[in-house]
């Protein structure tokens, strides 16, 4: 099989495991049936609906790759560090949004091999936007292809963030993040789900964000798409170990370095 062969075949199963995992959302949105909220820890809620897509999209994995490992947000899995093939999943990217029925919810697949993603999908769920990419393949959405924003000046970038709220001890130093950069930039969106942040830079919808204290399966999806549509990404201190610390900065070429070294200057390496 040859490379080009097998990145498209991962992205594939990507592509499908997202559309399955969603699939697996819809009964509880559209019949309104019981989400069983529980609290995994503070501010950090976990529902049937997570459950439910999780055990779909680990169903279509193992169907096509049953040698794979999965590492997931909601079961017991894979550890991070492997060489071998690992999927790293969310089943709903901004289950705070779907509890309240804020339209603004993920499903996320991205497939590492040794550490790196190499084929990924993200699933705007409600506006039905599949975002999808290949190591060296580009990305794309609804398969057309998506490139991340001509922006090259940090008073004309709009930014995401997202709120640490695993993390509240470092509240204030995040909350000095915001003032600096709304003070140099066009403004600051904060959405409640990671992997649609990153699509969205990926798209050139925004041109960079930043967030600290998220998990790998935050990360993994939304970081291969920006890199193949052109953007940057790094953990704070600007190296590759982003899925590891939970602190990422995805953003266009121009604005990744100014963006990064401000966060940096003030959050630290975000661990």
């Amino acid at each position: 099989m040859t490379v080009s062969l097998e990145m498209n075949l991962l992205r594939e199963a990507a592509e499908e495991a997202a559309r399955a995992g969603a699939a697996a959302l819809e009964p509880f949105t559209a019949a309104r049936r019981e989400l069983g909220v529980r609290e995994k820890a503070d501010r950090d809620f976990v529902t049937a609906a997570d459950v439910a897509s999780e055990r779909a999209i680990r169903a279509v994995i193992h169907g096509r790759f049953p040698g794979h490992e999965i590492l997931g947000e909601e079961e017991e899995g894979a550890r991070l560090a492997t060489e071998s093939p690992l999927w790293i999943i969310d089943p709903l990217d901004g289950t705070a949004n779907f509890i309240h029925g804020y339209p603004v919810f993920s499903v996320a697949i991205a497939c590492t091999i040794g550490g790196e993603p190499v084929a990924a999908a993200v699933l705007d769920v409600t506006r039905d936007q599949l975002y999808a990419a290949a190591r060296d393949r580009g990305a794309t959405r609804n398969g057309q292809p998506i490139r991340v924003s001509g922006c090259e000046s940090e008073k004309d970038a709009l930014i995401a963030t997202g709120f640490p709220f695993r993390r509240m001890h470092r509240a204030e130093l995040f909350l000095k993040s915001i003032e600096e950069v709304l003070r140099r930039t066009s403004g600051v969106r904060r959405a409640g789900s990671a992997a649609l942040d990153l699509a969205w830079v990926a798209s050139g919808a925004l041109d960079g964000f930043w967030e600290e204290g998220l998990g790998p399966w935050d990360i993994a999806a939304g970081a291969l798409l920006v890199e193949e549509a052109g953007g940057f990404v790094t953990d704070f201190a600007g190296g590759r170990r982003h899925l590891e610390t939970g602190a990422v900065v995805a953003a266009t070429p121009a604005i990744h370095t100014p963006l990064r070294e401000l966060v940096f200057s003030i959050q630290g390496d975000g661990v």
